[in-house]
């Protein structure tokens, strides 16, 4: 057994000793289940913990306007509130023009990369050289769609996958991003209640973004694209 796993064994017996200790003094017994999944409790704490997943139960969620048009403008209004620059297409086929008319007004680099997911588009037309494939260094500008746009927050929900990677959200300085209106949804647990109904099983990675990169952790100074893009660019199309 190598030095790595070793330690590896001695915390997860720790943690083991940990939880049972816990459950003595609480007067629920000793564990059972299948450890190695992660599982630890009797038959009937299991049967119930299994049923509260599988009901998705939901806590209070925050009133928000009724009807699509009112839901996509809160959701524009919160996302510019995060730093977000919002611009509405009528089709996506529309997005290459609005993108090309944001990077010339800002006078940003046309060249990158995007997401192979996304339909077939005349960005060459509009004077933008951009790739489908997985982000690299030298991308100035990444450009993805969205699995979903949350209005309460202004986020975008994003899933990794072949022909989603995530680094095309995550390396360029400019993130441009196109989600579909019909695919923007009040909540969170909207979002997550979408994606289990569409693939059941989650991806490896699902990230959720709210604006530019940003951090306070010296001398809690806002800092701009600390840790990902400088600027993120949302086309609500449709």
């Amino acid at each position: 057994m190598t030095h790595e796993k070793s330690e590896r064994s001695k915390s997860d017996e720790a943690r083991r000793n940990i939880f049972a200790r816990i459950r003595r003094a609480q007067g629920r017994g000793a564990p059972t289940g299948d450890a190695s999944q992660g599982l630890s409790g009797s038959p009937a704490e299991l049967e119930a913990a299994a049923t509260y997943l599988k009901a998705h139960p939901r806590g209070p969620l925050p009133p928000l306007p009724a009807g699509r048009q009112a839901l996509i403008a809160h959701f524009r209004d919160r996302a510019q509130a995060m730093q977000s620059t919002v611009e509405s297409v009528g089709t996506l086929r529309d997005a290459p023009e609005a993108v090309a008319r944001y990077l010339a007004a800002r006078q940003l680099p046309v060249s990158g990369c995007v997401w192979p997911a996304l339909p077939p588009l005349d960005w060459k037309g509009v004077g933008i050289a951009v790739e489908a494939r997985a982000a690299v260094d030298a991308d100035a500008i990444g450009i993805t769609g969205a699995f979903a746009g949350i209005a309460e927050t202004g986020t975008l929900m994003t899933l990794s996958g072949p022909d989603t990677p995530g680094s095309v959200s995550l390396l360029p300085e400019t993130h441009i991003a196109i989600v579909e209106a019909g695919r923007i949804v009040p909540h969170m647990e909207d979002a997550w209640a979408l994606m289990r109904a569409e693939l059941g099983t989650p991806p490896r990675a699902v990230n959720f973004i709210s604006g530019p990169s940003r951090t306070g952790d010296i001398e809690q100074t806002i800092v701009i694209g600390a840790h990902g893009p400088y600027r993120v660019h949302i086309i609500v199309a449709g």
